[in-house]
């Protein structure tokens, strides 16, 4: 097990390049299971969650083949051939180490007629829960059975044959799997209330790329008509804006000025906006986003929503961010519970953070200070990293498999501005 040391006090300068975003590429990926033709993904994030999604499609007889594996190179270029698919089943083995592994319900019902997909890892259906994606399902015409901590859905033989569903409250992931279920269904299937963040555009758009009759991209009203069958294509993983939102809270509590080369402002715009009200400069372009941090930095009150609203994947890194803006900061969690997680943590190293119920109350500036803190969650992990870039001292943070995650050699970029990071062994 790995363990990051950090030296805080680096003023951070320089230039970051943005990798493909883990959110969208864990969607992307699953598209190739709705054609017997190569479907190939350029800008591919070199993350554990991916590698684990490979061995995923492997398990359903889907070939995959990997090109730009140089160490210099970030990213990477992945092609999936599901030419027959062997099997209709994600077992719990596979499952439980990744909860995304729920993406691949829709596609697979679309294409064989059935799928069998393990509850995910930790998944009580009241907590991040999976109804909705399966509510969708049925709205479409899918049978489902829920039976011995597996999901099996079943549609009636030639195919779904459409319909409509208004989502209670905003679900990406069931959004995700409702659009991939409907692109081959016999009708037309609607949805409403569907989640609208960049992620969901870029599947719909690598859909469209593949042959799929999508309207309303990018609005909360999808119409759906389903098409005989999708060709391959070759498509490019969007830039991750949380990936760059997390890097430019970095930039912040150095004092630093840094480069997201390949950044794009129009997905990241919460994150900006947020960033700003802070006292942070932000300069857009048409190749990335430049964070310039001079002056104290403003407490301010955030509340997390569904795009276009703040994402709740930022919340922890801006809160680090505010333990050194000059005032009382409240930071609102709406999205998920249980999201204040590395509030102790940070604690450990001397911020002032209290908590009630889904509010964390930020008083600031803190004096931090190096500390031996753990890792709970991946956006809890950078935020950890964040807090520990403006300490003083050295800070030790262990069970960084999280971060492996979701960020793409991570000290390797950090090290590009000036950081004082190495990963070492742990003992």
């Amino acid at each position: 097990m790995d363990k990051l040391i950090i030296r805080g006090g680096n003023r951070l300068s320089g230039t970051i390049p943005i990798s493909g975003a883990k959110n969208a590429a864990l969607t992307l990926i699953p598209c190739a299971l709705l054609t017997e033709e190569p479907v190939t993904l350029r800008n591919l994030p070199r993350l554990a969650d991916i590698d684990g999604f490979q061995h995923l499609m492997n398990q359903f007889g889907v070939t995959t083949a990997i090109q730009g594996t140089r160490p210099e190179d970030f990213g990477r270029v992945m092609t999936l051939e599901a030419t027959r698919i062997t099997s209709t089943v994600a077992p719990y083995d596979l499952v439980r180490k990744m909860r995304a592994s729920i993406l691949v319900l829709g596609p697979m019902l679309a294409r064989t007629g059935e799928a069998t997909v393990s509850m995910p890892g930790g998944c009580a259906i009241g907590n991040r829960p999976i109804d909705l994606h399966l509510k969708a399902l049925e709205a479409f015409g899918a049978e489902i059975e829920l039976t011995q901590g597996y999901v099996k859905a079943m549609a009636p033989e030639g195919g779904l044959p459409g319909g409509e569903f208004d989502f209670p409250v905003v679900s990406v992931g069931a959004t995700e799997n409702a659009v991939m279920a409907a692109v081959l269904a016999n009708g037309t299937c609607r949805l409403f209330n569907a989640a609208r963040e960049p992620e969901i555009v870029d599947l719909c758009n690598l859909l469209v790329a593949m042959g799929a009759e999508i309207e309303g991209i990018g609005t909360s009203d999808l119409t759906i008509h389903g098409v005989k069958r999708l060709h391959g294509a070759t498509y490019r993983v969007m830039p991750d804006r949380i990936e760059a939102g997390s890097y430019a809270c970095a930039a912040a509590i150095t004092g630093g000025e840094v480069r997201l080369e390949g950044a794009n402002a129009h997905d990241m715009a919460s994150t900006t906006h947020a960033l700003q009200a802070i006292g942070v400069e932000v300069e857009e372009d048409k190749k990335g986003v430049t964070v310039r941090a001079k002056g104290a930095l403003k407490p301010v009150n955030l509340t997390t929503a569904p795009f276009p609203g703040l994402a709740t994947d930022m919340q922890a890194q801006l809160m680090s961010l505010l333990t050194k803006a000059e005032g009382t900061s409240v930071l609102k969690e709406t999205i998920f519970e249980n999201r204040f997680m590395h509030v102790p943590e940070l604690a450990r190293m001397g911020a002032d953070i209290a908590t009630e119920g889904r509010t964390a109350i930020v008083k600031g500036p803190s004096d931090l200070t190096g500390a031996e803190v753990m890792a709970t969650d991946l956006r809890a992990s950078m935020s950890l990293i964040i807090a520990a870039l403006a300490a003083e001292g050295e800070t030790q943070v262990r069970r960084i498999y999280h971060l492996d995650r979701g960020y793409e050699r991570l000290e390797e970029k950090l090290q590009l501005v000036g950081a004082d990071i190495e990963r070492v062994g742990d003992d």
